[in-house]
């Protein structure tokens, strides 16, 4: 299934800032289905509802978004592009699907879910026309979002949310029998003909669900939004770590300016007295703020201060400046050196 295009380059630039700003005030809490939807509504300047598993998540001017989310672990040091190319499985695409009977032909099975889900689509799709002016042909989509877990790096991309054909599909069912005590299940497997290449799968224990298998662009896909966040590489000595509007502030109070040396300076003499404490959690509402550090004082932020993002280790980090005995020294030394 071919890609859309989903930002402008505007778009892209202030989702980006939108992203760093709401990873920043996270503090390390899970990233959930809504964090990335007021990100998105308010890049498209798109009225946000609110997350809902009973509506489409985004429904404005003929356009409909159904978000999913994917949080991709076990990367290790390998970058989130990694998994371009590749396919992956989405745990839910809905669990609004009914099967009755186990038994019956794995193709029948198959299309009878199929009918379900298209009822489901075009339900949503008629909500969407609904809200739509008039002249305005409704746009339905899919909108994939990929994340790794210390939320530097992330992927989105979407494509069109169409209605299943059966006939490019065949299915068989799996038994996966009992082990230990774990139960059997069964589950219904569906296939593309034209492929052989699983599509979806359907569970029928534990609550019925599809599990729909989609493929990651190519990094080259112009339509592929790859967002890194925190700890940006610029250049080979050069970090950006991105750190709320509100820890910004009390550190350009105290540094007296926020320029890669001033920092970085400071970042290397207050690691020896790296405060290691929990940090307040933010709710700072400013956008976040991207501050350049030298590679030196990026691995002594990192080494230093045990934080769960740029900005929880900036918090302690800041705390730390506190914790610096005073010496004139430093000043008269290096004239260039802030006093911490």
């Amino acid at each position: 299934m071919h890609t859309l295009k989903a930002f402008s380059d505007s778009e892209f630039s202030h989702a980006k800032l939108l992203l760093a700003t709401q990873v920043a005030s996270m503090m390390g809490r899970k990233f959930e289905e809504d964090d990335w939807n007021k990100v998105y509504c308010a890049a498209k300047r798109i009225p946000h509802s609110g997350w809902s598993n009973l509506n489409i998540d985004v429904n404005h001017g003929g356009l409909g978004v159904e978000q999913k989310l994917l949080r991709v672990s076990g990367l290790g040091a390998r970058p989130i592009k990694s998994v371009c190319g590749t396919t992956m499985m989405h745990p839910a695409a809905t669990r609004s699907i009914r099967i009755d009977n186990t038994e019956q032909a794995a193709d029948d099975t198959m299309r009878d879910v199929f009918r379900q889900y298209t009822d489901l689509i075009e339900l949503r799709t008629q909500k969407v026309r609904e809200q739509a002016p008039a002249h305005i042909e409704t746009d339905m989509r899919l909108g994939w979002l990929l994340w790794e877990d210390s939320l530097m790096e992330f992927l989105y991309f979407e494509q069109p949310w169409e209605i299943p054909e059966p006939d490019r599909y065949y299915a068989e069912w799996n038994v996966t029998p009992a082990k230990g005590a774990r139960k059997a299940s069964k589950s219904l497997w569906i296939y593309e003909r034209d492929t052989d290449k699983k599509r979806y799968s359907v569970t029928t224990s534990a609550g019925i669900k599809i599990q729909p298998y989609f493929d990651v662009p190519a990094p080259s896909d112009e339509n592929l939004y790859y967002f890194r966040v925190q700890s940006e590489p610029i250049d080979y000595d050069t970090v950006k770590i991105w750190i709320s509007g509100s820890t910004a502030r009390a550190l350009q109070r105290l540094l007296g300016d926020l320029d890669k040396e001033t920092v970085s300076t400071a970042i290397i003499q207050a690691a020896q007295y790296a405060k290691v404490s929990d940090a307040p959690a933010v709710e700072d509402i400013d956008f976040a703020k991207p501050i350049l550090i030298n590679m030196a004082a990026f691995q002594r932020f990192q080494s230093a201060w045990d934080g769960v993002s740029d900005e929880h280790r900036a918090q302690l980090f800041l705390e730390s400046l506190h914790e610096r005995p005073p010496s004139s020294s430093d000043s008269q030394d290096n004239p260039s050196t802030p006093h911490l």
